[in-house]
């Protein structure tokens, strides 16, 4: 719901845009239907940073999730980036990978054992650069003037 929201609120600019289009200048009534996407749209915002915060704050981890059978073949894309790594070339890397899985002689790597990966894989997950983006990003971000604001249009 909030993606969806979201892209709802970021189509805005857009319409806003569109509704303006071509109107001599001055004051004109047609500026009028901006308010019924406008203050809608600030309140469905609204809910949305609510439901990010309820959901977040009702995560739960699962440790060892990996042992779990069903994520045997997870880590079959990272021995197909090993192989093409170690100058095998992709589709004969993804052809030998696939075939052992058929046959099955794939074995996952033990847990805590596999490769590093791409950034954002799941043996890289690169938590520290998003934590420190996340930080830098809500330290810049100027709350108490958004709040302000909303309180004006809301007043």
């Amino acid at each position: 719901m909030i993606r969806s929201h979201c892209n709802r609120i970021k189509a805005l600019p857009n319409e806003i845009s569109m509704m303006t289009t071509n109107l001599p200048s001055g004051y004109h009534r047609d500026l009028q239907l901006l308010k019924e996407h406008l203050f809608p749209a600030l309140k469905t915002l609204k809910d949305c940073i609510e439901m990010a915060g309820l959901m977040l704050s009702n995560i739960e981890v699962k440790k060892n999730i990996l042992t779990d059978e069903k994520y045997k073949y997870l880590f079959t894309v990272d021995l197909v980036n090993q192989l093409v790594m170690e100058g095998v070339p992709f589709r004969d890397a993804y052809i030998q990978v696939g075939r052992s899985v058929e046959d099955g002689t794939y074995t996952p790597p033990p847990p805590g054992e596999a490769g590093m990966g791409h950034e954002g894989s799941i043996q890289n997950l690169c938590t520290e650069e998003i934590k420190a983006l996340m930080d830098k990003a809500v330290s810049d971000f100027q709350f108490e003037k958004i709040h302000t604001a909303i309180n004006k249009l809301i007043s």
